[in-house]
């Protein structure tokens, strides 16, 4: 029932690619519904957008378009993995967290139930489609929810594997995927786990703590900083919730630490760094991202430099909160030594 034709799949790997993470999730979920028959996949009328069309032509039997009807959408998905299937639910990150957000929360979380919750067009670089289609608050929907799993792939070869680790997963979970295409960063021997970061290096200066296309800001923040002598490190953080603590832990060692998100700086991964430090390792923390505004018109490229997210414009606020933090810590080693010579 429902099977694909007996052609033969591509097993290509997107390492080293650069593509949509959206279309990474097509092209897994269509190898996975090869493989596994009890994977059934649920859209919103969305899915030559979403990319789950290939599936849904392969095994028409195993698709359920339900169309503009997003929160029955999350309530099926509930219903099906009663039965053991595996479903994966994928519409705009705008309709799935925003207006499904109650059945996500009181018929699929609540139940632990195995679903997976895969949108795209997260974020700014939606672009024309402005601030109605562009999710800056999701990941603090989905993270503020008990026992959900949130996930934000950095590009498309991460996206694979995260698509393909979340079957054997079970529990509900929510994978932000985009829109425009993104340049690889992650390196082919690269093995993503859940609830565990990666560090690119761990600088002892600034440790930019990103996720999604953000990573690939920082990194190129990252050279910026490092040729004027401040040393830097990169931290992709694709897993929001559970976050790495023992990653956190290693990386706070540092004079200042950063956070980058395509999202609110309210709630995010800005948030939940904030919280964690706080309460362990307290330090200087810097929150990049959306501030407390709406996103938008325009092309992903412009939106970045208007809301400040690009690499080069990354460094230079990371070099203004630089100057504030050497300034006090100047004024704190002055007042030291002065209450010394007191004694």
């Amino acid at each position: 029932m429902g099977q694909a034709s007996e052609t033969k799949t591509e097993t290509k790997s997107f390492a080293g690619l650069e593509a949509a993470t959206r279309d990474a999730y097509g092209e897994v979920l269509y190898r996975l519904g090869l493989e596994n028959p009890d994977i059934v996949v649920l859209d919103a009328d969305l899915s030559s957008s979403t990319k789950t069309s290939k599936f849904a032509k392969a095994f028409p039997e195993r698709f359920f378009n339900m169309g503009v009807s997003e929160q029955d959408m999350m309530a099926t998905a509930a219903g099906l993995s009663l039965t053991g299937k595996i479903p994966f639910a994928s519409t705009f990150a705008i309709f799935a967290t925003g207006r499904a957000w109650e059945q996500i929360r009181q018929s699929i979380v609540y139940s632990h139930l195995n679903v997976k919750i895969v949108a795209t067009h997260g974020g700014i670089t939606v672009g024309e489609d402005g601030a109605s289609h562009q999710a800056i608050e999701d990941i603090a929907l989905m993270r503020v929810i008990p026992d959900m799993t949130v996930i934000v792939p950095a590009d498309a070869y991460e996206t694979e594997q995260v698509i393909t680790e979340i079957v054997k997963f079970h529990g509900p979970v929510y994978v932000r995927l985009g829109r425009a295409k993104v340049k690889p960063v992650m390196p082919q021997d690269y093995r993503f786990t859940i609830g565990k970061a990666y560090a690119f290096d761990i600088g002892r200066d600034i440790n930019i703590i990103a996720c999604g296309v953000m990573v690939r800001e920082a990194l190129l923040a990252r050279e910026i900083l490092n040729k004027k002598g401040i040393h830097t490190g990169v931290i992709n953080m694709s897993t929001i919730k559970p976050l790495d603590g023992e990653m956190l832990t290693l990386v706070a060692c540092a004079r200042l630490i950063v956070t980058a998100e395509e999202h609110s700086i309210i709630g995010g991964l800005g948030g939940a760094v904030s919280e964690f430090l706080s309460e362990t390792m307290p330090r200087p923390i810097l929150r990049i991202g959306i501030r407390d505004t709406f996103g938008c018109s325009g092309s992903s490229s412009e939106l970045m430099e208007y809301f400040g997210l690009t690499g080069e414009q990354i460094a230079q606020t990371i070099l203004n909160k630089w100057s504030e933090v050497t300034e006090s810590e100047d004024k704190s080693l002055v007042s030291r030594r002065s209450r010394g010579s007191l004694v």
